[in-house]
């Protein structure tokens, strides 16, 4: 950090991970999430996949995906299949269109905006606590975020550079 004067700025010690991975309803605005304090895989994506053929058992569920490899391949594939769940992927590098992009950007400045947090578990507790209660805490922010209104381009002309 530049500044004309000295400061020391309180950072955590040591490198500690807590990964969540969310699936957004679009319409209750509910994030369900699987944290770890590993690394979100295959194995991450299937127990994702199957907490949510449990609670929504009886109705279609399709999800729709990124292009990450840990999302498209055969183990996850085949588990969705098994549960009845159609997976949508979007084009490749359009983070934009992926609602939960702007779920978690919220979240982010919400709670990470340059803040001191004492300790990992006191980090990891409030990211899930503020996930959990996105939909009833923050239902304007979620409604004015989670919207289905895209701009959209006909008859357009693509130009190559």
């Amino acid at each position: 950090m530049w500044s004309k004067v000295r400061m020391w700025v309180r950072t955590g010690s040591g490198r500690k991970r807590f990964n969540v991975l969310g699936a957004l309803n679009f319409v209750t605005k509910k994030v369900e999430t699987i944290t770890n304090s590993s690394y979100i895989n295959s194995a991450s994506v299937v127990a994702m996949l199957e907490k949510l053929a449990e609670k929504y058992a009886g109705k279609a569920i399709k999800i729709i995906l990124d292009n990450a490899s840990y999302q498209r391949c055969s183990l996850v594939t085949e588990k969705a299949r098994e549960l009845n769940i159609e997976l949508l992927f979007l084009p490749a590098y359009s983070p934009n269109l992926n609602l939960i992009e702007r779920v978690w950007k919220f979240v982010k400045s919400k709670l990470l905006g340059a803040a001191y947090i004492d300790s990992f578990e006191v980090y990891s507790k409030s990211i899930s606590d503020f996930v959990d209660a996105l939909d009833s805490d923050n239902a304007g922010m979620m409604n004015k975020l989670v919207t289905d209104k895209f701009q959209l381009f006909h008859h357009c002309q693509i130009l190559y550079a």
